[in-house]
């Protein structure tokens, strides 16, 4: 048994060690449960949040809305957001900034950087010479880039989900516009690690608007495929969407619905802010035409008139949008001037006629993108605040032909819930139900590089070669593989954007630089001079378009192979094993499996300055492969593009074979070549050569050219400067508290001093004492309290609770008194009441002892004697002194008793019955005294010949009445009062089962 145990014990230990990890995880996880998603508007946000119990529910702000303005009023000492911000902004135009997402990833001579001057003139954009971009600059001490900004408001948006959440929050998914490019993004990205957010997605905001249609929708796709267009015009821009939602089958669970993004158009500049920027000016010519005869300024010089009349124009285009007419007015608006005019729809619809006509322009742009026609949508559904309007509306619809327009989607909150529905997806701490994502690339994005030809002999000459990489609508994420065949020395490719032909010229001007980055090799020479007797397999370039769109060059690689002579006895035993079992994972012994799906560029990628095909031998100089990114239950895989698999073409090399028998040989996990898996035999003369592959990494150095990211010392002042001024914000929050509270404690304690509660145990001087400190406090609040510090404060109200304890103590336990005398009288009634029922117990039935009654006893005679005596001497004492009978030992004594009380009845809960004694010939005593008459004449003696019923026990207390008749059968077997022999053992037994039941 002993080595048993021992052998066991490894086992247990592996058991308690594996527990440990596993609440190790758990713990680590309990502090990052929730998850939040941010859809962050040009006018306004909403947040949502998923936690344990609350599935994706908006966040309501300070002031319960479900909406946050992002705002930001920066001050010397203090900054505002959300709707306070908004309020400020009337009184402080030139600190409050609004839509700064449109100077994200912008140069000084952007398009968008002039409009803003020209839309607010009031805020000073400062020219930033290092990275050619803006900032604003506030004050001569105060300047903020727009990625702090937006940092201080996706901070300020945390605080909103924590303070919802009642736990601290660090993952998010964030929405940002699906025309944004490479800069744009991760210029977001900064501005999300400035606020500390570890961001698990950037998404789109019209993909997670087409993500929450789905998942509620879900029982209604099925293998058809559906068109859905999402027509999104919100304050700043406006996208119109093409998905296609089908169910597809996948590796891990079967058939899933999915969603694709078949088609993408917009208008950066076409929204809600426009109108009313549109209504504001008609205003203000109103105004001014009002006061032409009085000399006045013109209203638009005036940043803080001008503010009141964008304020009455938003509120004037959502009136206007339900009636035919409204009367705009303005209290004050400039020289106590009060401001008031007549606006109607006709008007507003004239003034905003050139904004209608591109209402048309964004479907226009997904239907060619998309390569589908208007009978193949199904649904066009409005999203965004400003399809409201209803000349919108109009015109869309007559634009797509359909019948109506579908308005069954929250248009303000539809993007925040399929973003916190990603992000759940994402997190390791929920399980969703999978859905399929295929988002699209807007933008394609190829590399270029330039090498030398050799056109005749001696002749030599450059030629400059362009591959798409990633193309136009093509999904992400993806990763690729270009493979550089023709290089034994360092050299320099470019990664820029490919035909953006499908923009518009004013966008074009607004998109920025079409040159991404320059990538400079280094090493590729030494790495040839160190392998000089293998055969080079390219320079490989490894490139990753991630799930937030944002492109990155993961590394590069130099790769050599050569055949190797082994003898199969050489192989080592440890060898064999790791060879299996990579095999079993998913591994491959043959060195090509790792580029299995290494395919050729068609040669219509080349310069159009070529004009004619590579010649065979140029063909392997350049390879692209797309390796599976990590999968996703919401991520789709990505797919191969058609481009990447030229039809009749081999590399010359055989490094693999052609493209589905790559994917056959990954999917089995084992490189087969090309023929089918060969035969064991020819896997054993094979085995004496075998190929063998050499990696080296080459170094890169990477040169931005559309925007330079914040170098790591600037983005850490700027982390430094944002934890700052959340410290500061903390600070005088914490103040403000202790302020209020020290405030609030003198006015209050003021008041008590006149309640007869209160001075019936208080005496005049007390009071006296009490009132004069207090108003003193008062007066020292008035007089210096503004400058006083956190620690004074609480120093002050800490003296003054101090000084109050006494007459609070006597005022709370005259209160508590009465319940806890009545509930301790109870207690002392029922205890006593108890003890005497069960020293009423007969004996032979008795389950308690003597000692444990007399416990009871003694605790119930001293709880009744501390009451009489405690009660007795407080009555002695007066009002005005500490009082000896305290509520504290009053429920002491309480749970003394109880305590005494619940052991005696647990024992009787659980207590078996005593068998009954029996007389000389082995009968049962006669049943105790106390049992009823009715009892006893139940015992009637069956007639002989037959056995007595048996009957169910239906209650255990009436098991010893119902095994009386049991114990006169043997009367009846061996005639009156006669006991044989062999009879003696079974009578014995019967009452051993009576008490076992």
């Amino acid at each position: 048994m002993a080595a048993t145990v021992r052998r066991q014990r490894p086992r247990k230990l592996a058991c308690w060690v594996l527990m440990a990890v596993l609440l190790a995880d758990l713990l680590a996880l309990s502090d990052t449960l929730a998850v939040m998603s941010v859809d962050l508007g040009s006018e306004s946000m909403k947040v949502a949040i998923v936690k344990p119990g609350v599935p994706m529910e908006i966040v309501l702000n300070k002031e319960s809305r479900r909406k946050t303005p992002v705002t930001v009023t920066l001050k010397e000492n203090e900054r505002f957001f959300g709707d306070t911000a908004a309020g400020m902004a009337i009184k402080n135009p030139k600190a409050t900034l609004r839509y700064f997402q449109h100077l994200l990833g912008k140069q000084a001579d952007n398009p968008h950087v002039a409009l803003y001057r020209a839309r607010f003139p009031e805020h000073e954009l400062s020219f930033d010479p290092q990275r050619q971009t803006v900032y604003f600059q506030i004050s001569p001490q105060l300047q903020f880039s727009p990625e702090e900004v937006l940092g201080m408001v996706l901070n300020y948006s945390r605080s909103l989900a924590e303070d919802f959440a009642e736990q601290p929050i660090k993952d998010a998914v964030i929405t940002v516009p699906a025309f944004f490019n490479q800069a744009e993004r991760r210029a977001v990205l900064q501005a999300a690690r400035m606020a500390g957010l570890k961001v698990l997605q950037l998404i789109n905001d019209n993909t997670a608007t087409a993500l929450s249609y789905g998942v509620f929708r879900r029982k209604d796709i099925n293998a058809t495929a559906q068109n859905i267009m999402f027509y999104d015009m919100g304050s700043g821009s406006t996208v119109c969407t093409i998905v296609t939602y089908q169910t597809v089958k996948t590796k891990e669970a079967g058939m899933q619905p999915q969603l694709q993004i078949r088609g993408v158009g917009f208008d950066r500049t076409l929204g809600g802010l426009e109108m009313e920027l549109r209504l504001r000016e008609h205003l203000a010519g109103l105004f001014n035409e009002q006061r032409k005869g009085q000399r006045a300024k013109d209203v638009r010089e005036n940043p803080r008139a001008m503010a009141k009349l964008l304020r009455e124009a938003n509120r004037l285009k959502t009136v206007l949008s339900a009636n035919a007419d409204h009367m705009a007015q303005i209290e004050g608006l400039m020289d106590d001037v009060d401001f008031k005019a007549k606006v109607t729809r006709a008007e507003f619809e004239e003034l905003c006629a050139d904004l209608f006509e591109r209402v048309p322009g964004p479907v226009q742009q997904a239907l060619q993108s998309a390569e589908m026609s208007l009978d193949e949508i199904e649904q066009v559904i409005l999203v965004g605040g400003a399809t409201r309007v209803p000349k919108v509306q109009e015109v869309l619809l007559k634009a797509v032909g359909k019948e109506e327009l579908g308005k069954n989607i929250n248009a303000d909150e539809a993007a925040a819930m399929g973003a916190v529905y990603q992000a759940a997806a994402l997190s390791k701490a929920f399980k969703v139900k999978p859905f399929v994502v295929r988002d699209a690339v807007v933008y394609p994005i190829l590399v270029e590089f330039t090498r030398e030809v050799e056109d005749e002999p001696g002749v030599r000459s450059l030629k400059h070669n362009k591959r798409v990489l990633f193309s136009r609508m093509g999904p992400y994420p993806q990763r690729k593989v270009i493979t550089f065949n023709r290089y034994s020395h360092d050299f320099n490719f470019h990664i820029n954007y490919g035909d953006l032909g499908f923009l518009g010229p004013e966008d074009l001007r607004v998109f920025g630089s079409h040159n991404l980055t320059t990538v400079k090799l280094k090493g590729v020479g030494e790495s040839f001079k160190k392998y000089p007797d293998y055969e080079s397999k390219g320079i490989k370039a490894h490139f990753n378009l991630d799930e937030s769109g944002v492109l990155s060059l993961d590394r590069v690689e130099s790769v050599f192979e050569t055949l190797v002579e082994d003898s199969p006895e050489e192989e080592s035993t440890l060898t064999k094993l790791g060879n299996t079992i990579s095999s079993l994972f998913g591994g491959s012994t043959t060195p090509d499996t790792k580029e299995n799906g290494t395919d050729a560029v068609q040669d219509e990628e080349e310069s159009p300055a070529e004009g004619t095909k590579d010649e065979p031998g140029e063909q392997a100089e350049f390879k692209e492969e797309a390796e599976a990114p990590v999968e996703d239950t919401s991520q789709t895989p990505p797919l191969e593009p058609k481009e990447d698999t030229p039809e009749g073409e081999k590399p010359p090399e055989k490094e693999s074979g052609d493209k589905s028998e790559a994917q056959k040989s990954s999917e089995k996990g084992e490189a087969e070549p090309e023929g089918g898996p060969p035969a064991p035999e020819e896997e054993k003369k094979q085995k004496p050569a075998r190929k063998q592959r050499m990696v080296e990494e080459i170094g890169v150095e990477l040169v931005v050219l559309d925007l330079p990211d914040l170098p790591e010392d600037e983005l850490a002042r700027s982390v430094q400067k944002l934890e700052d001024l959340t410290f500061r914000d903390l600070e005088k929050q914490e103040r403000e508290k202790a302020a209020n509270s020290l405030e609030a404690f003198i006015f209050e304690t003021q008041d008590k001093l006149y309640q007869p509660e209160y001075q019936e145990v208080s005496t005049e001087e007390q009071r006296e004492e009490i009132s004069g400190k207090l108003s003193a406090a008062s007066t020292w609040l008035e007089d210096e309290g503004f400058g006083a510090t956190t620690v004074m404060l609480k120093e002050k109200l800490a003296e003054l609770r101090k000084l109050c304890q006494g007459l609070f103590f006597r005022v709370e336990e005259r209160k508590k008194w009465p319940e806890r005398l009545s509930a301790l009288d109870n207690l002392l009634n029922h205890s006593s009441m108890f003890l005497k029922g069960a020293r009423l117990i007969p004996e032979m039935d008795q389950i308690f002892t003597e000692v444990e009654m007399t416990t009871l006893e003694k605790v119930i005679n001293e709880t009744w004697a501390w009451k009489n005596a405690t009660m007795a001497e407080q009555a002695k004492l007066p009002a005005t002194e500490k009082p000896v009978l305290l509520s504290k030992d009053i429920e002491a004594k309480m749970m003394a008793l109880d305590r005494e009380v619940q052991y005696l009845l647990n024992k009787a809960k659980f207590a078996k019955p005593r068998p009954r004694p029996r007389d000389k010939n082995g009968n049962r005593t006669e049943p105790p005294l106390n049992a009823s008459a009715s009892d006893q004449g139940e015992k009637v003696t069956p007639p002989a010949g037959h056995t007595e019923d048996a009957k169910p026990i239906s209650e255990p207390e009436k098991v010893e009445t119902r095994s009386e008749p049991k114990d006169t059968e043997p009367l009846e077997l061996g005639g009156p009062g006669v006991d044989s022999e062999q009879e003696q053992p079974a009578r014995q037994k019967r009452p051993l089962k009576n008490d076992e039941l």
